[in-house]
C-alpha cells in the first residue's frame, strides 16, 4: 500500500501582496433574485463526500412535506437505486428556511459518471465520482461570497479539470441576511451538484445572537460534511479520504486549545506542528489562501519584510488547483482572474518527505532514542 499524502487546509482566510501586481477595484454584488418554483422542486442541490465509496446529496424545497430521496444511477433517465435520507430546517428571527435535506447515496464506484434527481421529481443531474487512486486534482478557492469576481472565479473553476473543490471558510457572505444563504446555493449549483465540494467555516459564517441563535446554525443545516465519518463531534472540523489523500479541514471558530474537542481530535492525525516561525525545509509546506470573489475587497496587510519561510504572496481574486500526481509529488498552481481570464500567476511542485533524508533522520533519531539506556 503507498503512503498516503497528508493535507491541511488551515482556516488562515487571507492573502498577501506583491509589489509588482495592483489588482482592480472590487465589484458589484451580483443581483440574484429569487425565482418562483413549485413547492417540491429542488433547489440549491450540492454534493459532498460521506464515507468511503459514498456521497451526500443535500438539496432545499419549499415543501416541507418533501421527501428526502435520491434516486441514482449510472444511465441517464434509469435509476436502479434509491436513497432516504433526513430533513431539517430552521427559523432565524423573521426568516424561515425551505426543507432542508441531506441523503446519502452509494456505494459507488471510483471514476464514474451517475445521474440523480431529488425528492422524486424535478430536473436530472450528474455527477462524477473521484478516482481511486492518483492522480487527483483538487480545485481550490475561499472567501467567495457573491460578486462579479465570483462569477468569474467560477467560471474559471469549471473550466478546471477537478476531481474534489476545497472552501476553506467564507461561503456566501450572509452575515444575518439570511435570504443569501438561498442565492448562493442557486449561484454555486452548476458546479456544486456536480462535483463534490468539501467546505469549512469562516467568520462570515458566524452569525451568533447571544441568548437566542448559535453562531453555525446557518451553516450547519445547510452545509452538512462528514464530520461524523471521520470520528469528529462537530460538523466545523473533519477529514476525509480521497484517491490516496488524507484531507483535514479544520476550524478556527470553535475551540482548539490543548484542551479542546478539536485538538485531541486532531492529534490522531497530525504529529507535526510548524517550527516557530523558522525555516525548516523538513517541515510542512503551508498554502494560505482566500478572495474567490468577496465583497470586502483584498487583504494588504502582511509582514514585512518578507520573511525567508515566506515564499510567494500576491492579493488578487480568483482559485488555486492542487493536483496530487502520485504518493510523493504535487503540483500547485495559482490563477488569478486578470481581466476575466484565467492567470497562472504562481505554480510549485511539492514533494513528500517520506523517503527523502528528512524521514531518514527521523528515524535515525526515534531508533537512537530507543537504544539508549
Amino acid at each position: 500500500m503507498e503512503p498516503k499524502l497528508v493535507l491541511a487546509l488551515f482556516l488562515l482566510i487571507s492573502a498577501t501582496a506583491t509589489s509588482e501586481y495592483v489588482r482592480p477595484p472590487t465589484r458589484k454584488t451580483l443581483n440574484l433574485s429569487w425565482r418562483s418554483k413549485s413547492s417540491s422542486h429542488p433547489q440549491q442541490v450540492h454534493i459532498s463526500l460521506a464515507g468511503d465509496n459514498h456521497m451526500r446529496v443535500s438539496w432545499v424545497t419549499n415543501d416541507k412535506s418533501a421527501a428526502s430521496m435520491v434516486e441514482y444511477g449510472t444511465s441517464p433517465g434509469r435509476y436502479s437505486n434509491i436513497a432516504l435520507g433526513e430533513s431539517t430546517w430552521y427559523s432565524y428571527l423573521f426568516y424561515s428556511s425551505g426543507m432542508i435535506h441531506h441523503t446519502v447515496i452509494g456505494p459507488l464506484e471510483d471514476n464514474t459518471v451517475y445521474y440523480y434527481r431529488c425528492g422524486g421529481g424535478g430536473p436530472e443531474y450528474k455527477l462524477k465520482t473521484p478516482p481511486a487512486q492518483f492522480p487527483v486534482t483538487f480545485s481550490v478557492a475561499g472567501d467567495l461570497g457573491q460578486t462579479g469576481w465570483t462569477k468569474s472565479t467560477l467560471d474559471h473553476i469549471d473550466q478546471c479539470k477537478y476531481d474534489v473543490h476545497l472552501l476553506p471558510g467564507d461561503l456566501s457572505y450572509a452575515d444575518y441576511m439570511q435570504h443569501l444563504w438561498d442565492t448562493f446555493g442557486e449561484l454555486v449549483e452548476p458546479l456544486a451538484s456536480a462535483k463534490p465540494w468539501m467546505v469549512t467555516q469562516g467568520n462570515h459564517e458566524r452569525e451568533l445572537i447571544p441568548f437566542f441563535k448559535d453562531s453555525f446554525e446557518s451553516y450547519n443545516s445547510r452545509w452538512k460534511m462528514p464530520f461524523e465519518e471521520s470520528g469528529s463531534s462537530s460538523n466545523l472540523y473533519y477529514s476525509f479520504e480521497v484517491a490516496g489523500a488524507h484531507i483535514i479541514m479544520l476550524g478556527s471558530y470553535t475551540d482548539y486549545d490543548e484542551y479542546s474537542d478539536q485538538y485531541n481530535w486532531l492529534k490522531a492525525d497530525l504529529a507535526e506542528r510548524v517550527n516557530n516561525g523558522k525555516l525548516d525545509p523538513c517541515g510542512a509546506v503551508h498554502i494560505t489562501i482566500g478572495d474567490g470573489g468577496n465583497r470586502e475587497g483584498l487583504a494588504h496587510k502582511y509582514k514585512n519584510p518578507q520573511p525567508a519561510w515566506s515564499v510567494f504572496r500576491e492579493a488578487s481574486f480568483g482559485h488555486g488547483e492542487l493536483k496530487l500526481a502520485n504518493s510523493t509529488h504535487a503540483f500547485w498552481s495559482w490563477h488569478r482572474n486578470d481581466d476575466d481570464e484565467p492567470v497562472r500567476s504562481d505554480q510549485v511542485w511539492i514533494t513528500s518527505l517520506v523517503n527523502s533524508e528528512c524521514a531518514a533522520e527521523k528515524k535515525l533519531g526515534l531508533r537512537k532514542i530507543l537504544m539508549e539506556p
